[in-house]
């Protein structure tokens, strides 16, 4: 489990470490995470380095959202008096999500099938 442990640690150093010497402004536990997956699929780091802790961790996430869920209770008051811009700024949003996620897969699925179009075209 330490070896587990040392694993995720290692790769949240290195996401840090990234965004001290870039100044990208993307958070060093997203680009330690990014830097995790590569790893496992390249073969560097093992599934079983990570494997029990990592399924511990997402097991247990609904516990890491109390402190965010009681921050949001101790600001009821400004919620209470701006509901209408938070329900209007989540509703439109969620309508852009989605969307734009939707536009996205269409041309995604376009220009694969472009580009497969292409390939079999060559090999016949």
């Amino acid at each position: 489990m330490i070896l587990q442990f040392g694993v995720l640690f290692a790769f949240l150093a290195a996401g840090e470490l990234v965004v001290k010497l870039t100044g990208v402004p993307v958070p060093s536990s997203i680009i330690g995470m990014v830097l995790l997956c590569a790893s496992l699929k390249a073969g560097v780091v093992k599934l079983e380095w990570v494997d029990k802790l990592s399924a511990f961790l997402v097991h247990n996430l609904g516990f890491f959202f109390v402190p965010a869920g009681i921050g949001l209770m101790n600001c009821l008051g400004l919620i209470a008096d701006q509901w209408v811009p938070i329900v209007c700024a989540t509703v439109i949003s969620t309508v852009i999500i989605i969307a734009v996620t939707g536009w996205a897969h269409q041309w995604t699925r376009s220009m694969s099938s472009k580009m497969y179009k292409r390939v079999t075209k060559k090999e016949v």
